[in-house]
C-alpha cells in the first residue's frame, strides 16, 4: 500500500522533471490494484495546477504508415529547437493473453536516448478507441514534469480510432501513397477528425504518386465539415525516413495554435474534454460498483443462462437485467 506521505514525496522531483519520478507516478497511475485509487487519486490533485502548458498531439496511421519513424524525426526536431518532448505510446494488448510487447522503446532509439525525450510505452488493456483507459491522465504527469510537447502515438486501428481526437489538441493522421488505401483512408469517419494530414514517404519514385494521393485528400476536405470552423485542416508531405519536411509540419502546427488561439477555442476545447472524460470515467465507475452486487450479478447470470438455453432472446436478456437494476435504484 502507497502511503500518503510515499506520494507527496514524488511529487517534487516530479515536477523538477525528474524521469524516475514520472515514470513511478505514471505506474501508480496505470495500476488496477483497488489500494492504488486512493493515492494515484492524491497524485493526480497535487499536480493539476501545474498542468496544460504543453502542446497536446495526437498521432495515427495504418500499419507500415511509418509512425514510429516519424516520432523520431519530428522529436529529434523538436529537440534541436530545444523542446522537451514526451511520447505515450499505445501499445495494443493481446485479446487472449492481455499482454503487450511495448517495444515503441525500440523503434524510437535515437529518441528514447535524449535527455530532454521521455518515451512510455503503455498498453491499451483492451480499451478501445486505439488508446488507453489512463492516457489523458499519463499526458497530465507529463505536462507537470516540464514537458513541452505531448504526443500520443495510437495504436493504429482504423475508424474506431476517433478517441484520441478527444484528448489532444492537434490530430495528425499519417497516410501513404500508392497503398490502395487511399478511398478507404477518405470513408473513414478519422478523417474528419484530423487536424493535419500527413502523407509520409515521399521521397524517391513515391514523390509522384505522393503528388496524386495529396490532391486527392485535399479535395476530399474541401467538400468536408469542418471540425473547427476556425481551421482548414492541411494535408501536407514528409519523408520520415530522410527528415524531409518535418519543420513543415511543425510550422502547420504553429498555424493551428494561432488559429485556435482566437476567442480561447483552445481553452473551451480542453475544458469540455475535461469533462467529457469526466462523464465517461463516472459511467464505467458507475456500471462496475453495480455489477459489484450480488443481487445484480446473480440476475446477470440468470438472464446468461437463459439466452445460452435459447429460453429468451439477447435482447429480452438486456431489458431483464437492466429493468431490475432500475427497480433496484428507485427502492
Amino acid at each position: 500500500m502507497i502511503s500518503p506521505d510515499e506520494v507527496d514525496g514524488l511529487v517534487a522531483p516530479l515536477l523538477a522533471g525528474d524521469r524516475v519520478a514520472l515514470a513511478r507516478g505514471m505506474t501508480l497511475i496505470e495500476s488496477i490494484h483497488p489500494a492504488h485509487q486512493a493515492p494515484a487519486t492524491r497524485l493526480l490533485d497535487r499536480i493539476m495546477s501545474h498542468t496544460g502548458g504543453a502542446k497536446r498531439l495526437g498521432i495515427t496511421g495504418v500499419p507500415g504508415a511509418g509512425k514510429s519513424t516519424f516520432l523520431e524525426a519530428m522529436g529529434s526536431y523538436l529537440l534541436t529547437l530545444g523542446l522537451k518532448v514526451a511520447v505515450i505510446a499505445i501499445d495494443p494488448s493481446s485479446p487472449l493473453s492481455g499482454g503487450s510487447i511495448l517495444g515503441d522503446k525500440t523503434r524510437m532509439s535515437l529518441l528514447s536516448r535524449a535527455e530532454r525525450a521521455f518515451i512510455r510505452p503503455v498498453p491499451t488493456g483492451g480499451y478501445l478507441g486505439g488508446t488507453s483507459r489512463r492516457t489523458r491522465e499519463l499526458m497530465l504527469l507529463c505536462e507537470a514534469a516540464g514537458y513541452d510537447v505531448v504526443i500520443v502515438e495510437t495504436v493504429g486501428v482504423g475508424q474506431s480510432e476517433v478517441d484520441i481526437a478527444h484528448l489532444v489538441d492537434c490530430f495528425l493522421s499519417l497516410q501513404l501513397a500508392g497503398a490502395g488505401d487511399e478511398l478507404q483512408g477518405i470513408k473513414k469517419g478519422i478523417m474528419e477528425m484530423a487536424d493535419i494530414i500527413v502523407i509520409n514517404k515521399d521521397d524517391g519514385d513515391n514523390r509522384p504518386q505522393v503528388m496524386l494521393t495529396r490532391q486527392m485528400y485535399q479535395s476530399s476536405l474541401n467538400i468536408m465539415r469542418r471540425k473547427y470552423p476556425q481551421w482548414a485542416p492541411l494535408v501536407l508531405t514528409c519523408s520520415a525516413l530522410h527528415q524531409q519536411g518535418i519543420d513543415a509540419i511543425w510550422q502547420g502546427i504553429g498555424d493551428f495554435y494561432q488559429h485556435m488561439a482566437g476567442g480561447d477555442r483552445l481553452a473551451a476545447v480542453r475544458k469540455q474534454q475535461h469533462l467529457d472524460s469526466m462523464r465517461k470515467q463516472i459511467e464505467e465507475n458507475t456500471l462496475q460498483a453495480l455489477f459489484a452486487r450480488d443481487d445484480i450479478q446473480d440476475r446477470y447470470r440468470q438472464a446468461l443462462q437463459q439466452v445460452e438455453t435459447h429460453s429468451i432472446s439477447p435482447r429480452a436478456g438486456v431489458n431483464n437485467v437492466t429493468q431490475f437494476i432500475v427497480e433496484k435504484l428507485n427502492h
